[in-house]
């Protein structure tokens, strides 16, 4: 017992210096910082200082001067798209507002009308900080990115099926043209562009057109760090999704219908009817402490007939990630509602066929979310109740053979392999399974990265409060740290208190089923896993350890249930005391099991043998 309590207290020893020193390494990081900070600043204004001072406006005004004399030389033929004044107009339709820019006659920025930022509670707005466009011949050996030609705009028109449609055209003075058509639809989130050329043949070199699309996200979540986490790039190659996350590039060797820059439950997508040939993307998270969470640069290409007429039907998506709206729009854009991916795709049935099912049904009858998720764990821990049933009837045999198991202890001393062995003889004799309890361990693994994956992609628990949780889609919080600790954070979530406490007595409860270990570190284990827990779920959602809360409660409740009032432990015991006496089979398994144990008993005996003779 001694080297037990010693063991805890070092444990305990070990947490208390792992804290202090992340502690105080983390704020003399920022002292560091903040030195470093003020001197930069210092020689930054000696710097300055120093630098004879300039007429800014004639600075401006040649700078301005250059830019143009470049922009009409790129311009060639179209001489007048080369210098002009931004303009802005825009369509609405019900769920968002599509502001456009004669320059580069491309989207500016869309609003979306029914989802508001969780930073300054606004509407939230997708590819403002974007640029989309393409290269022509503007003249012999002269081209320029249509991002940086003025178009012309015409005025929006409203059609019969109350669709509207506005162009941008721009004009060369040997009779080429390019013309940008867009289609809002009045209940979509899907933008149709369209691409007509007159004059393609000069306008592009073998009919080849190269798109650049460069975008740059920004946060809308509450959680900045977990929302660039969750943040990827889809797409679909060859007819088939693929993603990328921790890489920077990827290069397409197979036609690509669409790519999609994906934030937590937004995503901006360019989908193209007829297919790019190929390309490549640049991705990048960011590392700073601005609002910002990616860029990409994807370079697509088109192979279009060399011909002096081509249009080329495109579409930009800008909206939430959500399953049942991205389903409606292009093949396999449903998959970037990540339900499960790589080593975990084995979940996506699960929470595609039923979780998402079942979810779906109580949200039907019950607005508040953090009830749909209470009857969404009953209903799972009711379709696992058969097996649970027959692990608790596993542990009540192994409570009953306790004291046998206690005697045998005794007996063996510190002679490990004698009493495995008898253990084992008596499992065998008893008909006790000692894997039998472990089998809710095991079926909550699956059903945790299936829920994992559904509440980070869920949005409609996107702002939805509960208890004292603010947004079930992220944590909550309800005190925050003066300082950040590594992989814990700078804030403490009660739904994971709630958690780690249950999960904690769960463990407790347990281990007075089981019989007692002389090793430590087994025997504190399970104590160690919700401290473990801690640190995983601080900063997952509040609907996910708010899942764990009740399905550790409703386990507690059945154990407590099924233990005293449920199974009978003295029929138990007659039970086992009648296959005792019962002619007695060994499986496979367990022959070859006590035949490792014997062969491994005879080894020790000959060493132990050998080191009484010298």
């Amino acid at each position: 017992m001694k080297t037990d309590k010693n063991t805890v207290i070092g444990f305990v020893l070990l947490g208390l210096l792992f804290f202090a020193y992340f502690w105080f390494s983390n704020k003399q990081q920022n002292e560091m910082l903040g030195a470093k900070q003020k001197q930069e600043d210092s020689i930054r204004r000696v710097q300055a200082a120093s630098i004879k001072a300039t007429d800014t406006l004639v600075a401006r005004m040649d700078s301005l001067h250059r830019d143009s004399v470049t922009r009409v030389s790129a311009a060639g033929d179209f001489t007048t798209a080369g210098i002009g004044t931004e303009q802005l107009v825009t369509l609405e339709n019900k769920v968002m507002k599509v502001t456009f820019s004669n320059k580069g006659g491309q989207v500016r920025k869309v609003q979306l009308k029914n989802y508001q930022s969780s930073v300054d509670q606004k509407e939230v707005v997708l590819g403002e900080y974007s640029q989309l466009g393409y290269t022509i011949n503007t003249a012999a050996n002269q081209s320029a990115q249509t991002t940086n030609l003025f178009f012309t705009a015409s005025a929006p028109v409203t059609n019969a099926d109350k669709s509207q449609a506005i162009s941008f055209t721009l004009t060369g003075a040997n009779g080429e043209s390019v013309t940008h058509q867009y289609i809002l639809k009045e209940e979509d989130y899907m933008l149709d562009w369209n691409v007509s050329m007159n004059g393609a043949d000069k306008l592009l070199s073998q009919g080849l057109l190269n798109m650049s699309w460069r975008a740059e996200t920004f946060q809308v979540e509450h959680a900045h760090d977990y929302e660039r986490q969750m943040s990827n790039i889809c797409f679909s190659e060859g007819n088939g999704f693929d993603y990328i996350s921790a890489k920077n590039e990827w290069k397409f060797e197979k036609p690509v219908q669409w790519v999609s820059v994906v934030q937590q439950f937004f995503n901006s997508t360019l989908v193209a009817r007829n297919n790019f040939t190929g390309g490549q993307i640049n991705w990048a998270r960011k590392t700073d402490s601005s609002k910002a969470l990616a860029t990409a640069d994807v370079s697509l290409q088109a192979k279009l007939p060399v011909s002096s007429s081509v249009s080329v039907p495109l579409q930009l998506y800008y909206g939430p990630s959500d399953y049942k709206i991205l389903k409606k729009q292009a093949p396999e854009m449903d998959r970037i509602v990540n339900l499960g991916r790589d080593m975990y795709s084995f979940v996506r049935p699960i929470n595609k066929y039923i979780i998402m099912n079942v979810f779906d049904f109580f949200a039907g009858f019950v607005k508040n979310y953090g009830w749909v998720v209470l009857l969404l764990t009953l209903f799972i821990r009711l379709v696992t109740a058969p097996l649970t049933y027959s692990s608790y009837l596993s542990g009540a045999k192994m409570k009953v053979l306790r004291p046998e198991l206690d005697e045998l202890k005794k007996k063996f001393g510190s002679d490990q392999q004698g009493f495995a062995m008898e253990q084992m003889k008596l499992f065998r004799e008893a008909g006790v399974n000692p894997l039998g309890g472990c089998i809710p361990a095991l079926l909550q693994i699956p059903i945790f990265f299936a829920l994992y994956s559904f509440f980070n992609s869920n949005i409609s628990l996107r702002g939805k409060e509960f208890l004292w949780s603010h947004d079930l889609s992220s944590y909550d919080s309800i005190a925050h740290l003066p300082f950040t600790i590594p992989a814990f954070g700078d804030h403490i979530s009660l739904f994971t208190i709630t958690a780690v406490a249950t999960s904690f007595l769960i463990s407790i409860y347990n281990m007075s089923m089981t019989p007692t270990q002389d090793n430590p570190a087994l025997k504190y284990m399970p104590y160690i896993f919700p401290f473990m827990l801690l640190f995983i779920f601080n900063k997952l959602p509040s609907a996910l350890t708010w899942y764990y809360t009740v399905s550790n409660v409703v386990t507690l409740g059945l154990q407590f249930v099924i233990q005293n009032y449920i199974i009978n432990h003295d029929k138990i015991l007659a039970k086992i005391e009648e296959k005792r006496k019962a002619p007695k089979t060994k499986s496979k398994w367990q022959g070859r099991y006590e035949q490792m144990m014997e062969s491994q008993k005879k080894l020790q005996d000959l060493k132990d043998k050998t080191q009484k003779k010298k």
